[in-house]
């Protein structure tokens, strides 16, 4: 029988405090990864670390400063021996207003933690992966960069962002051995989207009419992580019940033609 995925395995999972993250890390624990919690929110990391026992260790991290971002990959070298997988998972959305009516006052700060913290993320910890014998960058990105809608403006240019960086890093990395890749969720609730109705949104956009949970996207994200995807780099993987794929088929008689009049006698 096959051993876990990633033992011997050293991790960090930004955001990983909560939500997607913390999905990440329970599943990356389970499969024999050392884990550190990298979050802002120091309580909620040291409980999680706390749960999970001595296999994971937390530090609080704020992901657009270069700083907290340098030392948590230091902290996880020296703490657990090594790093071999960075997970840029922590994110924050934006305005629902629509375009027209958003000043954009939360244009830097998406930036900032969407882009900045994911290309400083990648950056320290691929600098260290390159003395090391590779390693795996694994970047969060959104359905929202890779499809065009309404609202949200500057969260889908982030997104959209991670995506581009993490295809361009994947080129200018793989002589090194590391791998990077983005996974891609759609409609998993989490505190991020708790104002939205999950279930009516996957009933009009979604064609597995089935609501994802953090699992759905941790096994993504492990996959990635794994020697299963040793030939995988610069790729987008969406975990969105086929969204991007298409919307649900509507009825036929909906989108039939009403008959035409008859003609007056």
């Amino acid at each position: 029988m096959a051993g876990p995925e990633l033992a011997g395995k050293v991790a960090i999972v930004t955001g990983g405090a909560g939500g997607l993250g913390r999905g990440i890390v329970e599943l990356f624990v389970e499969e024999g990864a050392r884990v550190v919690i990298a979050d802002v929110d120091a309580d909620a990391g040291a409980e999680l670390a706390q749960t999970l026992g001595p296999v994971a260790a937390s530090k609080r991290t704020d992901v657009a400063d270069a700083d907290d971002i340098q030392a948590v990959v230091d902290f996880a070298v020296t703490h657990f021996g090594g790093l071999h997988v960075m997970v840029n998972n922590a994110g924050i959305g934006g305005s629902p207003k629509r375009f027209l009516d958003d000043d954009l006052g939360d244009f830097e700060r998406v930036m900032a933690v969407n882009v900045f913290g994911v290309m400083v993320g990648s950056q320290r910890a691929a600098r260290h992966m390159k003395e090391h014998d590779g390693g795996v960058i694994l970047n969060t990105t959104s359905i929202g960069g890779m499809n065009a809608g309404a609202g949200v403006t500057a969260y889908r240019a982030s997104k959209a962002a991670v995506i581009h960086f993490t295809r361009s890093i994947a080129v200018e990395l793989a002589r090194y051995g590391i791998r990077a890749n983005c996974v891609a969720p759609a409609h998993i609730p989490t505190a991020i989207n708790a104002s939205l109705d999950q279930g009516a949104i996957v009933r009009a956009m979604q064609p597995l009419q089935r609501v994802g949970s953090p699992r759905d996207v941790a096994n993504a994200m492990l996959y990635l992580a794994s020697d299963r995807a040793a030939q995988v780099t610069g790729i987008v993987l969406p975990v969105d019940g086929g969204t991007t794929a298409g919307a649900p088929p509507r009825p036929l008689k909906d989108l039939m033609a009403p008959p035409a009049p008859s003609p007056a006698t």
